[in-house]
């Protein structure tokens, strides 16, 4: 028990430093959004590739087919990229409350589309939710950035799309390996780019590879070894705690300042999808 809520708590450090490490690297331009998107790719598939050898053994019969596919490789990619790109202009509690807000309701239409049908309760907390998501994003004073917004909520129904790919996948970790190697292939363009456009520092390619290293590939590793000991409920609810993380670790080592209209926005979005899972986690009971 120790030991996976040890797995789970560095885990969700992990994902909260994914925010932080590209706020400090983009927010300052000491790199571009093209070779951050692309260091950290590269570096992820090597760090997993070298991870899901190490756990097969040198034993292991060797795979004739890569793991993964096209279709969730290019959902990785658009996702990785439009996350670097908004953080160009968002901060990093805020992107990752944005992000996170996406994702969930992005998964949520689909199941909808899929002929899911909600509860009252689930409902109301949807509601909710997104009530909050708009009233945070939505132009005025203290707002954040409207371009900046929209590149992350593409990367949160990227993420989605990536999420509802790889369900009911048999090797998880295998997979993740298998589309971080795929994703490669689109980073090329982004590496030409990056080389002829953009202005990168040490700082920057540094941070890039503790985002692909440390929080992508060992992060990754991570969850999915603390997975297949928690229920899919609880597994959610613990993910709840990743924009909390992320804005705590903007103040502490970023110097951000949460306005009150950020806190309020974030505990009633993170209320309301707390509210829905519940909810759900009932009607399934």
């Amino acid at each position: 028990m120790q030991s996976t809520v040890l797995l789970t708590s560095l885990a969700m450090l992990a994902f909260a430093a994914n925010s932080l490490f590209a706020r400090e690297a983009l927010g300052t331009l000491s790199i571009g959004p093209a070779a951050y998107t692309a260091i950290r790719i590269l570096s992820g598939a090597i760090v997993l590739f070298l991870l899901l050898q190490r756990g097969r053994g040198n034993g292991a019969r060797a795979e004739n087919v890569l793991p993964g596919s096209w279709v969730s490789a290019a959902a990785l990619f658009t996702y990785a990229l439009a996350f670097s790109a908004a953080y160009l202009s968002l901060g990093a509690a805020t992107g990752a409350l944005i992000l996170f807000t996406s994702v969930q309701a992005s998964m949520v239409a689909y199941g909808l589309f899929r002929g899911d049908r909600p509860s009252v309760r689930e409902l109301v907390g949807f509601v909710i939710a997104f009530s909050a998501f708009v009233y945070l994003i939505l132009p005025g004073a203290g707002r954040p950035d409207p371009l900046g917004s929209a590149l992350m909520i593409v990367s949160g129904i990227a993420w989605a799309a990536y999420t509802i790919d790889g369900r009911g996948s048999r090797d998880p970790m295998g997979d993740t390996a298998g589309n971080f190697l795929r994703a490669c292939v689109f980073c090329l363009p982004l590496i030409g780019f990056a080389v002829f456009r953009e202005s990168v520092s040490g700082d920057g390619v540094l941070l890039a590879l503790a985002s692909g290293i440390v929080a992508s590939g060992i992060g990754y590793s991570i969850w999915y070894k603390a997975l297949p000991r928690l229920s899919t409920f609880r597994a959610a609810l613990i993910q709840l705690s990743v924009p909390v993380i992320a804005a705590a670790g903007a103040i502490l080592f970023l110097g951000e300042l949460l306005t009150l209209h950020f806190v309020v926005s974030a505990a009633a979005v993170i209320g309301g999808i707390a509210l829905a899972i519940l909810a759900k986690q009932k009607r399934t009971a």
